[in-house]
């Protein structure tokens, strides 16, 4: 495995430290292989994720997602169009200077643990001052 260092903002860690208390992860590097495997999986059809147990992983964070795959796999494509939309609001409020309105907007879509918003909570740290 290639070892790399990855700066989030505290809010985004203590979202991540209450997954790893909750015992869905068993430290914060498997929740951000997760992250990082949930988003390209959702970005790239053709992206299979390497992550060892990943099917059994994202049914617990996502339970209330459904599977349409006999396989187990989950149907990204819907969830894929949403979060891109709201990356997109997300972005247009953040170059705008609306951070709090952008935060806002990911509250009401996302749990704090979800890992798309722990995804765009890490994009807005960049345009806080």
């Amino acid at each position: 495995m290639v070892k790399s260092t990855v700066r989030f903002p505290e809010e985004v860690l203590d979202a991540v430290e209450e997954l790893v208390e909750r015992d869905l992860f068993t430290n914060r590097s498997e929740f951000q292989r997760f992250a990082v495997e949930c988003i390209l999986a959702q970005v790239d059809d053709d992206y299979e994720p390497q992550m060892l147990d990943y099917d059994e992983l994202y049914s617990e964070v996502f339970p209330e997602e459904t599977t349409d795959d006999p396989a187990g796999v989950p149907d990204a494509a819907p969830m894929e169009e949403e979060f891109l939309q709201t990356a997109a609001r997300v972005r247009q409020f953040a170059m705008r200077g609306e951070i709090e309105t952008a935060e806002e907007l990911v509250d009401t879509r996302y749990s704090p643990a979800d890992p798309r918003a722990l995804l765009l909570e890490d994009f807005l740290a960049g345009y806080r001052d």
